[in-house]
């Protein structure tokens, strides 16, 4: 499967996938969607654009809490005009189609980043708020994450952070290319007494398939105080989980974790030399395809096959006869 990869723009938004395109789980201020959700049993839209939406909730709350296609193209021509690319898109090579984005911001413009448990993200480096592809175009997901990392590096940025999800009981929400061939990390990351060295308890309670998180009795305390954190701190209700990432994809990508949650855990990935290094080696490579294709282009234009210039009188040294010549013999 094949896929372009390229910056996000005004004239792009309207080919994002409905979720994308409408979500602003990230781009509105908490407070205002949570006033919104109070007032929804009078108006089905508390946000301005929002429209009616068939998806099934990604959360505890109802999507409509969260969709404003007019809000989220404001806040992508903000970012755009105050601060630059905002957003990479993976477009099916064989339909023209959008099958997948990621975005990204700086943590002043994505008011949601100061909800988390694991707040604040460090002030030396760009947020990664999502990274979503549509089913079927999971192998999407890693270009993307290429894509930011190697449009951050360009432009000088150190580091990038994201919020990682770890999704309870090997629930999935929205399409991610995190499904079952990511068992491993399931085992190391839906429980919480994973993060707490108790693998054992974590694979007993994950055979249970009355409840999530199993018997209660065989946590420790230690394990229980995770939880009760969890439910008190965590975004809770306000989640959308299709914009939120996993935190296997960002674990696979090579981010580590800087911020430790059972829930949310954050994450980081240092832009270093290094990685500048190998971008600035691909695009001196790309120059120099370009213009050694350039040069022999030209070679053959200026190259004149023999005998092309017959009328031409020859003098005994066999050099073309110029006008000059001819003047001098008469």
């Amino acid at each position: 499967m094949n896929f372009t990869i390229s910056s996000l723009d005004l004239e792009a938004f309207e080919s994002l996938p409905p979720h994308t395109r409408r979500c602003v789980f990230w781009e509105v201020d908490p407070s205002f969607t949570n006033a919104a959700s109070t007032a929804s049993d009078d108006d089905p839209s508390p946000l301005r654009g929002s429209a009616s939406s068939s998806e099934t909730p990604a959360g505890p709350a109802s999507l409509t809490n969260f969709e404003s296609e007019f809000d989220k193209e404001a806040w992508i021509s903000s970012v755009l005009l105050e601060w630059g690319t905002c957003g990479q898109i993976a477009i099916d090579s064989s339909t023209g189609v959008v099958v997948g984005a990621a975005l990204y911001a700086p943590p002043g413009r994505v008011p949601r980043s100061r909800s988390f448990p694991t707040s604040p993200v460090s002030a030396d480096a760009v947020l990664l708020t999502s990274v979503r592809t549509e089913p079927g175009f999971e192998e999407a997901g890693d270009l993307l994450i290429d894509a930011v990392v190697t449009d951050l590096i360009r432009r000088g940025v150190r580091a990038v952070e994201a919020f990682g999800f770890v999704r309870h009981g090997g629930s999935r929400y929205g399409s991610s290319r995190h499904g079952s061939s990511r068992d491993a990390l399931e085992r190391e990351y839906d429980s919480p007494a994973a993060y707490l060295g108790d693998e054992e308890s974590s694979d007993d309670r994950k055979s249970s398939d009355t409840t999530d998180f199993g018997d209660l009795s065989t946590w420790s305390e230690e394990a229980v105080v995770e939880i009760a954190r969890e439910i008190l701190d965590g975004p809770g209700q306000d989640l959308c989980g299709q914009c939120m990432i996993d935190a296997g994809l960002l674990k696979d990508s090579a981010f580590d974790v800087v911020a430790s949650h059972v829930r949310f855990p954050r994450f980081r990935l240092e832009l270093d030399e290094g990685l500048g290094w190998k971008v600035g080696v691909e695009s001196a490579l790309e120059k120099l395809v370009v213009m050694a294709a350039i040069d022999l282009v030209g070679r053959e234009r200026l190259t004149v096959p023999a005998g092309s210039r017959s009328g031409a009188r020859t003098t005994p040294r066999g050099h073309a006869e110029t006008s000059r010549d001819r003047d001098r013999e008469k």
